[in-house]
């Protein structure tokens, strides 16, 4: 007896070590650390990646489609937009279900309509200090603002129940949202995790903690969290049947065909967990892609572009291995920008537009890209980049090139001479003209520094460097009192409209950094905003953005390009920029991985 016990445990031993042999195990890191799991209070990257593959919103992306478009996630059609583009109707597809959770009480918990109309109230509550609340205010939904102001004038809690005209549930399954302005892409915003769908219940039972706690009726499960360590991610047992029937996108490799191919009708997920490390420093996180730790690399670090890809091309010895490349632009843009209420750079006199114009014509945008950014970006002709409407590819300006004669010459012309003989140029007014850039003290910003000591001492330019911690420039920044400083600007919708909004003289000290105010730019932006997509919508864009070019409260640098690189043994791995949860689109060939030693 005591021998077939100890052959059946032996035997046991044996099954489960095989089952766990076959189990798919997804593994990458984030350089950066998450801060938790509440779609109404984070606004990181990192933490929304994660939520996106827990929770619903109700459009998803297609994946492989360009240009990009919307699909249903959790709708059963398309949403339903009014001619004034200030009604919209979404109605649920019936059948969807949450993850099981105590909050439910042992019962499955079907998704309603109800539960979106919720998930929007929660960024009204001040409870929650919600740092998307200015994307659902932008659109004036009727009531929802003025609820809040009046509950908090009488410092009364949030009440949920109150129904409100812009937005209300119809029936069991569908629900309205009524705007105060038109807005033809306010339907983009219900393609992001902020607005993913979470139930009341949940929220009530964790209270407090709900940033521990994401239940949602996405792909994944939260598994495990080790705050700032490891993350965890499991299939959700309740997530409804989706087949894979995703197209390759328009520049896939021939390779990249054929597995899409392949996974055509395979239910999705197809990997068993997620493994997410938190890896902040470059070296450890590339290395571990390096020893086969990791099965995808998020952005090669920059450090290592000129060994992993040089010339843009995937290295030889990691060609052999089988690794696969995929470079793809950023919704983002790079900048450098001139405070216009600083007496020195600011202002709107022609000698002052000469003197913006003459610094960014002496930045050399080729060794910034080439030295600095070691090939990972692409020089930018005005804010909107490639990935954006707005952009076009016929759009050439200044703002790209590099002529030190013609700088040298606009100062001249206005009176921007060396008067002392120094060997520097003073001001029209024979004060010293000297220029303060904020940066930070990290490896990139003080090579791009460098860069600019470089360019400025070029052009007979007195330039020093206010350095500082990020948010200390932000909060100086947003108060108006830094004279210059360099910094990024990411969209989460494949819109320019986010970039334009950089010189709205009604965001100043928000999107519009510099605190640009021309009443002619204005009336063509706020024109552009109500139009659909369209020719005439293009055009205005268009003229926004030559305008912004040629005042120059921005030198507008790059717009970066994201390198990834994924072992040979995952399949169909490609990106969309603007899906955050690649993890359910791909699959592991647990064949082709290495052997253990």
């Amino acid at each position: 007896m005591k021998f077939s016990a100890l052959l059946a445990g032996l035997l046991l031993v044996c099954s489960l070590h095989a089952a766990h042999a076959q189990e798919k195990v997804l593994r990458y890191a984030f350089k950066v650390a998450e801060t938790g799991f509440d779609p109404a209070q984070v606004t990181d990257l990192y933490s929304r990646a994660v939520l996106a593959g827990i929770l619903d919103a109700p459009l998803e992306y297609d994946f492989g489609t360009r240009p990009f478009k919307l699909r249903p996630a959790t709708l059963a059609e398309m949403p339903e937009i009014s001619a004034d583009f200030k009604t919209i109707t979404m109605r649920v597809k019936p059948g969807i279900y949450f993850n099981d959770d105590p909050a439910f009480d042992g019962k499955k918990r079907e998704l309603t309509a109800a539960d979106y109309v919720y998930s929007v109230k929660r960024h009204y509550d001040p409870r929650w200090k919600s740092g998307n609340l200015y994307l659902l205010e932008n659109v004036k939904i009727l009531g929802l603002s003025e609820l809040r102001d009046e509950l908090a004038k009488a410092r009364k809690p949030f009440d949920y129940d109150r129904e409100v005209e812009g937005l209300k549930t119809l029936d069991r399954y569908t629900f309205q949202i009524k705007l105060g302005v038109p807005d033809p892409r306010f339907v983009y915003q219900f393609s992001d995790v902020y607005l993913g769908a979470v139930a009341r219940e949940v929220v009530e039972l964790y209270g407090d903690k709900i940033m521990e706690h994401p239940v949602g009726t996405n792909a994944w499960r939260l598994g495990e969290w080790r705050r700032s360590s490891r993350i965890v991610l499991e299939k959700n047992p309740n997530y409804r049947e989706t087949r894979y029937a995703e197209i390759p996108p328009p520049d896939a490799s021939d390779k990249l065909k054929a597995e899409v191919a392949a996974l055509q009708g395979r239910k999705l997920p197809m990997v068993d967990r997620v493994v997410i490390d938190i890896i902040e420093e470059a070296q450890p996180r590339w290395l571990s892609f390096l020893r086969a730790e990791a099965d995808v690399i998020e952005e090669v670090p920059a450090d290592f572009a000129g060994i992993a890809m040089p010339n843009g091309k995937l290295a030889p010895n990691l060609a052999r291995q089988g690794v696969q490349m995929v470079r793809y632009p950023r919704p983002d843009v790079s900048v450098s920008y001139f405070n216009m209420e600083d007496p020195v750079v600011g202002g709107y006199t022609p000698e002052r537009i000469a003197l913006r114009r003459a610094i960014n014509l002496a930045v050399d945008l080729d060794k910034e890209i080439r030295l600095v950014r070691r090939g990972q970006a692409i020089p930018s002709q005005g804010p909107i980049p490639p990935v954006a409407f707005g952009h076009s590819p016929s759009f050439k300006t200044e703002m790209s090139e590099f002529d030190l004669a013609k700088a040298k010459a606009l100062l001249d012309l206005y009176g921007y001479v060396d008067r002392d003989r120094d060997g520097w140029r003073d001001q029209p007014n024979g004060q010293p003209l000297e220029l303060e850039y904020a940066t930070t003290p990290d490896a990139q910003n003080r090579q791009l520094s460098e860069q600019w000591q470089k360019n400025m001492e070029a052009l007979g330019v007195r330039m020093r460097f206010k350095i500082g911690k990020w948010p200390e420039h932000l909060k100086a920044s947003t108060a108006g009192k830094l004279q210059m400083w360099g910094l990024g600007w990411l969209g989460t919708t494949p819109d320019g409209d986010t970039f334009l909004a950089m010189g709205s003289s009604s965001a100043k000290g928000k999107a519009n950094k510099p605190r640009f105010d021309l009443p002619a730019y204005e009336a063509i932006y706020e024109k552009q905003k109500h139009l659909p997509d369209g020719p005439e919508r293009l055009q205005l864009m268009l003229e926004a953005e030559r305008l912004l070019v040629a005042y120059a409260p921005y030198k507008f640098h790059v717009h970066r390009v994201w390198t990834d690189m994924a072992q040979p043994w995952l399949r169909g791995y490609s990106r969309n920029i603007f899906v955050r949860d690649f993890w359910k689109y791909v699959d592991i060939d647990i064949a082709a991985m290495p052997k253990a030693k």
